[in-house]
């Protein structure tokens, strides 16, 4: 990914939005067929002649109504799924947001030019702010370039939402505000918020029509750092946002109510392009282990964030960097791409700034200050109290391979991708003994606000595999012949996921159908076997893979007895970031990860470069 990959003079960013094809609507046999697929390694014979009854029968009976019902909506809206997904997966959820839907990670500037170094914190982070806001000027003017599979164009609104986006709570359902325009739509806020012990400020990242230069970002952010480090710490109103959402919307409007100068703090952060971290911790890591740093960014101090906000840009007192981000409006890949390219621009100027260090006359920032009375100090202090416990119980480990990566797997023939949801498979069968349900994030963005569907790793296929690894009297011919299956349906089924043509999403549809239309609950989905298979977001391994970067990040697991995944493929390594819950018995991330790289190797060995 060169500069020019960032940045095209050719196509404008959004240029393709309005002939982007529908998101299709599957065929009702071929999803359910897909579904009966899926379930089998988690049935006996008698269990799994019942769940094809049920199917049968939702498919000749209410199953036929729903999905007419659901082609009529897809008949008038271009991605019939874009809107019910935003509310069923992130705004209707009830659990505090911070730990159980935000991701975090490292930025990415510590593999080289930016190791641990105490009293680097403003000066990096006045560099880091800097190239943000030029990514932001891009989309501005519309010249990040647009993704592409292969030459057909990606969906792109998902960049819309990286800049000046918060979630608001609400009592039953959250909402997102979007502030940002491009330059042809008109004026877009253009200001910062920076939170540090407790306290938060702002001002604006452009004067007179052009952006602040590091040294000016450098003036304000050292004014913020000294005025907080001399003075007491501030109340911490930003732990609110890590509450449970109803009771986080209760207590907003509550302090809306006391003073209607909270209101306009609270728009002020909303409006806000990202908030700046000045987090007083420092996490140290290596090019090896980047847990201390995953785990400061996914679980740290809550009064220096802002929950809701789509970007929270952490630097931390040894000069490292973070990130934790609010997940509604957009997916892992807008994050990667803006880290990316700041990581880039940074290596490029050897970490250092290389313009002008003349500082404009520019207004000092501003210190916002809520008014609070003795409730809402009593609700900041459980607020922490519960964070911090529930924080205190992730177990994670971020640890590279360095044996080999993607070159050498892909001289064996093997897709980098599907050779770790393979030996992943493989991992959780032997510490767990039996198949281990799994999400995999598949992107359906080559459609109209395409988001994402879930590919089940999990298939016949690679039990079958699994079994035969772990059968001291399985020939290496046969584990071979197995794991060639393996990779075949796991190729076939995200390909088939990416166009469109997954069953996941589509059975969802069919369920908010039948509940809006006040309709029981069909048996297909009260079924025993459409949670064990992971239904309903019950998967026991919930996996992204987050590109071929320098970008990584981490997300807690989908179900108390879990684990969460992130994982991204260098041609030299493999990085995995392995969350799980301390307090279940059953689940360790740090065995899971070691056995894991086990694998890797055993899988290579079993593979010789000519075969598959």
């Amino acid at each position: 990914m060169e500069n020019h990959l960032f940045e095209s003079r050719e196509e404008r960013t959004f240029q393709y939005q309005d002939t982007l094809p529908p998101l299709p609507v599957p065929s009702l046999e071929e999803s359910l067929q897909k579904y009966l697929d899926s379930v089998k390694p988690f049935l006996n014979k008698e269990e799994y002649q019942r769940t094809l009854n049920i199917a049968k029968a939702f498919e000749h009976g209410i199953g036929k109504e729903l999905q007419q019902k659901l082609q009529e909506r897809a008949r008038t809206k271009r991605n019939w799924l874009s809107e019910w997904w935003m509310n069923s997966a992130y705004l209707d959820s009830r659990l505090p947001s911070q730990l159980n839907v935000n991701f975090g990670g490292p930025a990415p500037y510590l593999e080289h030019l930016w190791p641990a170094q105490e009293g680097t914190q403003l000066e990096r982070g006045s560099i880091a702010v800097w190239h943000t806001v030029q990514f932001w000027d891009l989309l501005r003017k519309e010249k990040l370039s647009v993704h592409k599979a292969g030459n057909q164009p990606m969906d792109m609104h998902q960049f819309r939402m990286a800049f000046s986006t918060c979630k608001i709570p609400g009592i039953t359902r959250d909402s997102i505000n979007n502030y940002f325009k491009t330059e042809r739509e008109g004026n877009s806020p253009s200001h910062l918020v920076v939170m540090c012990r407790g306290r938060q400020f702002t001002f604006d990242a452009v004067h007179e029509g052009s952006i602040l230069t590091p040294p000016e970002l450098l003036r304000q952010l050292g004014y913020i750092h000294k005025k907080c480090h001399s003075e007491p710490l501030g109340p911490g109103v930003g732990a609110l946002t890590t509450e449970e959402r109803t009771r986080w919307a209760e207590i907003r409007q509550y302090l809306i109510n006391l003073d209607p100068k909270n209101l306009a703090i609270l728009e002020n952060i909303q409006r806000s392009l990202f908030v700046v971290s000045l987090d007083d911790s420092s996490p140290h890591g290596t090019a090896e282990d980047y847990s201390k740093i995953t785990l400061a960014a996914l679980t740290g101090d809550p009064t220096v964030r802002w929950g809701d906000k789509s970007y929270n840009c952490l630097t931390f007192s040894n000069g490292t960097f973070g990130s934790n981000c609010d997940h509604s409006p957009y997916d892992a890949m807008v994050l990667v791409t803006m880290c990316y390219y700041i990581d880039q621009k940074i290596m490029e100027n050897e970490g250092k700034w290389k313009g002008s260090k003349q500082v404009r006359e520019i207004p000092w920032p501003e210190e916002m200050v809520f008014s609070l009375d003795e409730k809402l100090l009593s609700d900041i202090r459980l607020a922490k109290k519960q964070y911090w416990k529930e924080a205190a119980d992730v177990q994670l480990i971020n640890w590279a391979f360095t044996s080999f990566g993607k070159a050498l797997v892909k001289k064996k023939k093997l897709h980098p991708d599907t050779f770790v949801q393979l030996a992943l498979q493989l991992a959780f069968y032997k510490l767990h003994g039996r198949p281990g349900c799994c999400y995999e994030t598949a992107t359906t963005r080559t459609f109209y606000h395409g988001r994402t569907e879930t590919m089940r790793p999990c298939t016949v296929e690679a039990v079958e595999w699994c079994q035969s690894m772990i059968n001291p009297s399985s020939s290496p011919q046969e584990r071979r012949q197995r794991m060639s299956r393996a990779v075949a349906k796991h190729n076939q089924l995200m390909k088939e996921c990416q166009n469109g043509k997954g069953f996941d999403r589509h059975l969802l549809g069919l369920q908010l159908i039948a509940q809006e239309e006040g309709l029981p609950k069909p048996e297909l989905f009260k079924d025993p076997a459409f949670s064990r298979s992971g239904g309903g977001g019950n998967f026991a391994l919930s996996t992204s893979l987050v590109g071929y970067t320098t970008v990584h990040g981490a997300v807690v697991p989908m179900v108390h007895d879990g684990y969460g995944m992130f994982y991204r493929i260098r041609d030299d390594r493999f990085v995995m970031s392995c969350t799980a819950w301390k307090s279940c018995p059953s689940t360790d991330a740090e065995k899971l990860v070691r056995t894991l790289f086990q694998n890797f190797h055993v899988m290579v060995e079993l593979v010789p470069t000519s075969q598959l």
